[in-house]
């Protein structure tokens, strides 16, 4: 854990155009990872299935029914309102959501939540025991407040179920600070603007779902040790095989501060290799933001700010806040008269659909709010403008237009001296247009006039997200997406039981750890399977299925030979299943591979019979399948009728012969080039009664005699 240094007032160093350069250490860095992982179990608090539909807004069936709401934000417990809900309240959006095959009345909010679903809790419990964390005795669901429209009751379900963990990494001890089972949101597909405001899209297939949440201490040294433990624990909850795969399946979310600045949440980090230059970023942005706040006191003839947030002084803040209330306030003025003919496109669009444009003096901002530039690494630098965008842009709006980058967008140089006229503008004052419909216009200048005040401040504890284009990090930037959330947003959740830990289900749970990555891979090592089988059965997760298929199953006590089964885990032969049998991949059951694999071994069926054969059995509905024994019999009786027993060799010789014979002038002219055609001829007159393997032999011992004569 990180010590508490003495506190001296030194100016931080660091060239913000270098970002990989400036020093942690000497700058007070500190940082902490949010961990959250969707869970391989049902929904948390509704027994529906947690399955995703992967459709977009225009692909939704129309059977699916819709409601629309408006949602509120509500006093916490301590009766206050917490100020990330007060924001989003006046943001005058609606939403619709939108209501899958696995979302009912729980999840629209219009039945009672059921308890914590026990395949969740267990799972937990296992991730926590591995991080040798402490669980609570009596485990409380509780609501916090989120009205962006993301949860149809406004809030979120969370548990805490551990604290004090710890994990172990180069760099040092780790702690884990807490360890909580939570639901995740309603999935977003699509917002559009309106008149009347903006109206968000959200289908209830995700929300729901669990997930862990793990928070580390601020014991993270550098930006590369982040990605390191962030690493770690995703490497640490895979080994559960509790949890899901894929894209969205887990975010990392990071807590980051210097010295100079304070913590700021940014959300959005799903791939690793971008958390070191992202965090980095961000300190550069502490830095500059610092920098700036005292070029802005300095000229309005203000007390400085200390280089260290521990030497903040309340009065002295106070003071400053009223200065700047009093230099900037919030008065706009419409000049949509000034840009009735304006060759910007995008003000020309907006006016057209009953939007005006209204600018907001910023005295004194002149050449501090910034133009875009790039650092010596291809990010953008960070500017006030991007901050002052970002607010605006919570209100709904596209962006905004400052004095520091105009002319510019097809803003003419006359439009901007008519612009600064109007509002009496003196050469160190800037100004900031925002085009849109009037009452939307107000509230985005407003949150534009409330940060430039701020940045007469140490930057605000804010949650920012990470830019995204085309699905990945742009730059490493990031941008503003409300306040941080403050203890007024939890309250204990009335409708759902204690759920009270006993200590021989710790005990148990401490017990039955699952295995390392190390320890699975020891032991496949000990079974007749290549490297390249060993490294892909570990990549997809597969060795406790490999390992299951190598022991007795069910009453008839078979085991498979490791290759053969390694190979048919690996290939496409499950997905084939699901595809030619019109269902998804997860409802093929291992078990019938294992089955079919038997089946092939021990000459029941032949290896093109496979996928056919494992498609009838799982079509077929009216067959009893209770027993191994008339499963294996339902195969064999199958495989026959279909022309799917294994013809014996003296056949296929036969049928080998006969391929030669007529096709005896081909062989001599492609010599043993001609396997490959003369293999899909005797595969098609054997009708997939032979083995591929054995023809395949055959054919290749015929056609080198053929060319040595």
């Amino acid at each position: 854990m990180k010590d508490n240094p003495v506190v001296i007032n030194m100016e931080p160093r660091g060239d913000i155009e270098s970002p990989s350069n400036l020093d942690p250490q000497s700058l007070g860095f500190m940082c902490g990872l949010e961990i959250h992982q969707q869970l391989d179990t049902g929904k948390l608090h509704s027994r529906m299935p947690s399955q995703l539909f992967d459709y977009s807004l225009s692909e939704i069936p129309e059977d699916w029914a819709r409601s629309q709401r408006k949602l509120r934000a509500s006093q916490g417990e301590g009766g206050q309102i917490d100020i990330t809900a007060r924001f989003e309240s006046r943001r005058n959006r609606s939403f619709v959501y939108i209501q899958p095959p696995n979302a009912g009345l729980i999840e629209l909010d219009e039945a009672p939540p059921l308890s914590h679903d026990s395949d969740a809790v267990d799972a937990v419990l296992t991730m926590a025991a591995m991080m040798r964390a402490k669980p609570v005795s009596s485990m409380q669901a509780m609501r916090k407040t989120v009205v962006d429209g993301s949860n149809t009751s406004g809030f979120q379900r969370t548990t805490l179920v551990a604290t004090d963990g710890t994990i172990e990494t180069d760099a040092g001890i780790v702690g884990i600070d807490v360890v909580c089972l939570e639901e995740d949101s309603a999935r977003k597909l699509e917002s559009k603007l309106t008149t009347e405001g903006e109206v968000v899209y959200y289908t209830l297939d995700r929300l729901g779902m669990p997930l862990v949440e793990i928070a580390t201490a601020p014991d993270i040294q550098t930006p590369e040790h982040a990605k390191q433990v962030a690493l770690h624990l995703g490497t640490l909850l895979r080994d559960t095989r509790l949890v899901r795969r894929g894209l969205g399946s887990i975010r990392q979310d990071l807590n980051v501060s210097i010295a100079c600045g304070v913590r700021v949440e940014i959300k959005g980090c799903q791939d690793l290799d971008w958390i070191p230059k992202i965090i980095r970023i961000e300190m550069a942005r502490q830095l500059h933001m610092y920098r700036l706040c005292n070029e802005l006191r300095e000229e309005a003839g203000l007390p400085p700010l200390p280089s260290d947030r521990r030497l903040d002084s309340q009065p002295v803040e106070n003071r400053v806040a009223l200065s700047a209330s009093s230099r900037l306030p919030f008065e706009t003025e419409d000049l949509t008269a000034f840009f009735s003919n304006s060759s910007s496109q995008r003000i020309q669009k907006s006016l057209s659909s009953d939007s005006v444009v209204l600018g907001l003096k910023l005295k004194g901002f002149a050449g501090k709010i910034g133009s875009k530039r790039e650092d010596s690494e291809g990010s953008q630098l960070p500017r006030l403008g991007r901050e002052l965008a970002s607010s605006a842009k919570q209100a709904g709006v596209a962006g905004i237009f400052h004095s520091d980058e105009l002319p510019a967008y097809g803003i003419t140089e006359t439009e901007v001296n008519n612009v600064r006229e109007a509002m009496s503008l003196s050469e160190s004052d800037a100004f900031v247009l925002c085009v849109a419909p009037s009452w939307q216009a107000e509230l985005a200048l407003e949150s534009v006039l409330l940060r430039a005040r701020a940045a007469y401040h140490r930057i605000s504890g804010e949650v920012r997200n990470v830019v995204i284009r085309k699905g990945a990090p742009e730059d490493g930037t990031t941008t503003a997406m409300r306040p941080l959330p403050s203890g007024a947003r939890m309250y204990p959740e009335t409708d759902i039981q204690i759920l009270n830990l006993k200590s021989s289900k710790w005990e148990e749970i401490k017990s039955n750890l699952p295995m390392d990555k190390q320890q699975r891979l020891l032991r496949l090592q000990e079974y007749d399977i290549s490297d390249n089988q060993i490294e892909a059965i570990l990549g997809n997760e597969l060795d406790d299925v490999f390992v299951s298929g190598l022991i007795d199953n069910e009453s008839s006590s078979i085991t498979l030979p490791p290759k053969p089964w390694a190979s048919i885990l690996l290939d496409n032969s499950r997905s084939e299943i699901a595809d030619k049998s019109g269902t998804s991949v997860s409802n093929i059951p291992w078990e019938l591979l294992a089955l079919l694999v038997y089946s092939k071994e021990k000459g029941i069926i032949t290896r093109e019979g496979i996928i056919p054969l494992g498609t009838k059995y799982v079509l077929n509905t009216v067959e009893d399948f209770s027993t191994f024994d008339k499963k294996l019999d339902w195969i064999s009786k199958t495989a026959d009728i279909e022309g799917f027993t294994p013809a014996d060799s003296s056949s296929v010789e036969e049928a080998i012969d006969a391929i030669i014979a007529d096709k005896l002038d081909f062989i001599k002219d492609k010599g043993m080039a001609s396997v490959g055609p003369l293999m899909g001829m005797v595969m098609a007159k054997l009708g997939g009664s032979a083995d591929g393997k054995l023809v395949n032999s055959i054919l290749l011992e015929k056609i080198k005699k053929i060319n040595q004569q």
